[in-house]
């Protein structure tokens, strides 16, 4: 520490005492230089690399369609009504192996129509059952 003389005049002192500061930089500068090589040894491994592939729609793959009027579509074919929807879905979850299902609700369908949608798919032994969405706009 420093220490300065007592002054016989009552003059404040302007100056800064920086020898507090050096010791607290000094120290600091000490716990870095210890804990560095610490941080940059780690143990070599590999690992995993991820990717996002897009859905590959394969030709066993059914995508249901429900339309802004409430109207079901299977595979761009349209459905007259929830038994026909029913019976297709029994016949598409005896196959093996069970082909997904892709529901596309078009965002301004009710929910109704797409509840009544999956509920016929459950109740018919449809195991895998996804929904395709729109992926939002890059950069916005």
């Amino acid at each position: 520490m420093a220490f300065n003389a007592p002054r016989d005049d009552d003059e404040m002192m302007a100056t800064i005492n920086t020898t507090p500061l050096v010791d607290v930089m000094l120290v600091l500068l000490i716990i870095f230089l210890i804990t560095i090589p610490v941080v940059t040894h780690t143990v070599p491994i590999d690992l995993p690399r991820e990717t996002n592939q897009p859905t590959q729609t394969e030709p066993r793959n059914v995508t249901v369609a429900i339309d802004r009027q409430g109207e079901v579509y299977w595979n761009q074919e349209r459905v007259r009504d929830g038994h026909d929807l029913l019976e297709r879905a029994r016949a598409a979850a005896a196959l093996t192996p069970q082909p997904e299902i892709h529901v596309r609700g078009d965002q301004e369908a009710r929910y109704e129509p797409v509840g009544r949608v999956v509920a016929a798919l459950q109740r018919a032994g449809i195991v895998k059952l996804g929904f395709i969405t729109q992926p939002p706009d890059r950069g916005g």
